[in-house]
C-alpha cells in the first residue's frame, strides 16, 4: 500500500509540473506584455505574429498570412519598435480603418 502512495504521488507531481509549464507557455502569447517588451504592429513576417489579429480573423500565435501586416503584432523590446518601422495600437487602428 506504501508503494502504491509513493507511485501515485509522484505521477501526480509530474503532472503539476507538466500543467503549471503549459500555462506558463500559454501566457507568453495570451497578449500580456512580457516585462520590458511591448507590441509592435506591422513588422511581422508571414507565421511569426504573437497572437490573435486587430481584425479578429484569428486569434493565435504563427497565423499571420502576410509579411508587414499593420494588424500583425510581435513582441518586441521597449523603445525599438519605432527604429522597426513599426506601429503602436493606434497608429495600426487607423491603418486598417482606411
Amino acid at each position: 500500500m506504501n508503494q502504491r502512495l509513493v507511485l501515485s504521488s509522484a505521477l501526480a507531481t509530474v503532472l503539476a509540473m507538466g500543467l503549471a509549464g503549459a500555462a506558463g507557455a500559454a501566457n507568453a502569447h495570451d497578449g500580456t506584455p512580457e516585462k520590458g517588451k511591448e507590441k509592435c504592429f506591422g513588422v511581422v513576417k508571414a507565421g511569426q505574429n504573437d497572437c490573435a489579429n486587430l481584425s479578429g480573423s484569428h486569434s493565435c500565435a504563427g497565423m499571420a498570412k502576410a509579411d508587414a501586416d499593420a494588424g500583425e503584432w510581435k513582441y518586441v523590446a521597449k523603445g525599438t519598435c519605432k527604429d522597426l518601422k513599426g506601429l503602436t495600437l493606434a497608429e495600426a487602428k487607423a491603418k486598417m480603418k482606411k
